[in-house]
């Protein structure tokens, strides 16, 4: 479990990053969703232990993280959102000198964690490539290798699927999710699908704070009969974004889909939509718009 309590953060040029944030954190995938700016990044740094907050705790598996770093740095594997490497070293050498970082000085325990990594990732066989010649997903998918080097007991993984292909997308979010239900792993992300696709259990930051914590399939059901559809032309969309409290809005060959969310039918060519986690995240955003 990781318990986070009271969490804020001032930057020095005084923008107020995180403001009091609170959550526990179980086993398991579980997703942080919010816009960019919206803190994430700041908080997976505390959290990772690359950053100490103005104010607040971080506590796991029982130990105070912000006094004592080290103690989680020996169980954490943490893959930010951009992360260097030498580029002209290939994977394999790569991730073995990683591994040697983590404490894993054996040459024969070091050889089987790095190959058995290496399949885990489908990079066994490109093992001997350059780094610079991986594409964006494959150094994703070697980032999440050095991140599980050593068992971690947490994993940390910020904004990790932008700007893949689809495909690449769905080989590392597969990865992800055969990590493992005794590990605590935090997926940070804008993205609403990779949250809806792997998370049991979520939270919304917003302007630096938690506005929705919990299951995502409550937050669903807690839509239902109250989320409404229609297509239309794009020349009539702010019309009725004046006349309804218009959520979403996507393209649709061509043409634009909005969601509107009302207790009753709206009527005029509106019908009941099936509501997702994309209607509970935009909704949410619009009701914090509309209080500001």
């Amino acid at each position: 479990m990781l318990s986070i309590t009271d969490l804020s953060h001032v930057y020095a040029n005084g923008t107020r990053a995180l403001d009091r944030v609170t959550l526990s954190i179980p086993a398991g995938m579980f997703g942080l969703l919010g816009p960019n700016g919206a803190g994430k990044s700041t908080l997976m740094r505390i959290v990772s232990t690359l950053q100490l907050p103005t104010c607040g705790s971080v506590v796991f598996e029982g130990a105070d993280v912000l006094k004592d770093p080290g103690a989680l740095r020996r169980t954490l594997g943490y893959l930010p959102q951009e992360f260097g490497v030498y580029p002209r070293v290939s994977a394999y050498d790569m991730l073995d000198h990683m591994a040697v970082l983590k404490g894993l000085a054996v040459g024969a325990e070091r050889k089987e964690t790095v190959e058995a990594l290496l399949y885990q990732v489908n990079l066994w066989d490109v093992r001997k490539k350059a780094l610079a010649g991986f594409s964006g997903g494959m150094r994703q998918r070697f980032g999440i290798a050095q991140a599980l080097i050593g068992n971690p007991r947490l994993i940390v993984v910020d904004e990790p699927t932008s700007g893949l292909d689809p495909e690449e997308r769905n080989r590392f979010l597969d990865l992800l999710a055969g990590i493992g239900d005794d590990t605590v792993v935090i997926l940070s992300t804008h993205i609403v699908e990779d949250v809806a696709d792997l998370c049991p259990r979520m939270a919304v930051l917003a302007n630096g704070r938690i506005v929705l914590d919990g299951a995502p399939q409550d937050f669903i059901a807690e839509l239902i009969g109250r989320v409404w559809q229609k297509t239309i032309d794009r020349t009539v969309l702010e019309d009725h974004t004046a006349a309804h409290q218009v959520i979403s809005s996507r393209l649709l060959a061509g043409r634009t889909v909005i969601h509107v969310a009302s207790d009753t039918s709206p009527g005029d060519g509106f019908v009941p939509a099936t509501g997702s986690l994309r209607d509970v995240y935009f909704s949410t955003l619009d009701a914090l718009r509309r209080a500001a």
